[in-house]
């Protein structure tokens, strides 16, 4: 962002550094303009609001960092600007409604890892327990499928904790047989979005044979175990004619849209309505409609914000469709009158 800054200050005659720029809002306002019109953009396409800010701030932010002020804020404080404020805002309101991914019900992800084991040879039962892994833990895709992105960072055979009641199993020594068995698994955060270094997050089986978080992965421990794989080995890699390969988002991506495709539309869905970062949404969902706290969802999720959930709650039929009749319940009630202190107190008495 750097370099398409100080690009944009050369065409203007302006320093970059805005040190003989007594008020540099106006040269950001430019600057965000063509940002958001992709004149600037890495792109070269329209951006929104949020892409703006994000610029912006990785200006202001830079300049900071070298000791200098954060153009973007008043004077004195660390508001931002009244013009960057309100031109902002107007962005947020021109820009269209955000395009969601949607959580997919249980029985087209059921259809989708079916479907991938029986056709997809070497590749498809590793696609299945990946899909069920992401929905139990309610994974990013560079939490779970192989990715280049710089934040990713899947789950590796050594971040996996698998213990026989209070017994922990050791995955190097433990038999085969003894590993089937394990009734808990753990995962353990490395670098993870807003997850806590060395921190484990674990489920108990789910009663199912085959959609169970644990067994799903037991069943990847033991591929990579027979494939002598060593512990950073990511739990996305298999092995098919004696070379090594990793799920990919797009493989993910395929086989939930030929799910929907199929099935999908008695559950009001479309293919392109879903992505690999589906089995996330899906999974809070579940828990979500299970009527589990969204205290409890937001920790194994790790979201921070309440943004996630509000659209969750919009989009859970089973916890919204008895609303209005609890509303017609419960919508009778008395309205305490502003009247003085006094009166109110002997009132309530």
């Amino acid at each position: 962002m750097w370099a398409i800054w100080c690009t944009f200050c050369r065409t203007l005659n302006a320093d970059p550094f805005l040190l003989d720029i007594s008020d540099p809002v106006p040269l950001l306002q430019v600057f965000a303009l063509r940002y958001r019109s992709g004149q600037l953009s890495a792109s070269g396409h329209a951006t929104r609001k949020r892409q703006v800010e994000e610029a912006l701030r990785a200006v202001g932010q830079t300049l900071a960092g070298l000791g200098l002020p954060d153009p973007r804020l008043t004077r004195f404080s660390d508001k931002l600007d009244f013009r960057l404020r309100r031109q902002l805002a107007t962005y947020q309101r021109m820009d269209p409604a955000p395009a969601r991914v949607k959580p997919i019900p249980l029985p087209v992800l059921q259809f989708a890892a079916a479907a991938a084991a029986q056709r997809l040879a070497v590749l498809g039962p590793v696609l299945a327990d990946l899909l069920i892994i992401a929905f139990f833990f309610l994974l990013r895709p560079g939490e779970y499928v192989h990715s280049t992105a710089d934040e990713a960072a899947p789950f590796r055979l050594q971040d996996v904790h698998l213990f026989r009641g209070p017994t922990k199993l050791n995955l190097h020594t433990t038999a085969d047989a003894d590993i089937s068995q394990a009734t808990y698994c753990g995962l353990e955060f490395s670098t993870q979005k807003n997850g806590v270094k060395g921190e484990i997050i674990g489920l108990g089986r789910s009663g199912s044979s085959l959609w169970c978080p644990v067994l799903a992965v037991v069943r990847r421990v033991l591929a990579l175990r027979a494939w002598n794989a060593p512990p950073p080995t990511p739990l996305h890699a298999y092995v098919d004619r004696g070379k090594w390969f990793g799920v990919t988002a797009s493989h993910v991506t395929a086989q939930l849209r030929s799910a929907v495709l199929a099935m999908g539309a008695q559950f009001g869905l479309a293919p392109a309505d879903v992505s690999a970062r589906a089995t996330r949404t899906s999974g809070a969902m579940a828990l979500l409609c299970a009527q589990v706290d969204s205290d409890r969802i937001r920790l194994i999720g790790r979201w921070r914000s309440d943004e996630m959930f509000r659209y969750l709650h919009t989009q859970a039929s089973p916890v919204t469709a008895q609303l209005a009749p609890r509303m017609l319940q419960r919508g009778s009630f008395v309205v305490v009158p502003n009247s003085p202190t006094a009166d109110l107190v002997s009132a309530l008495e």
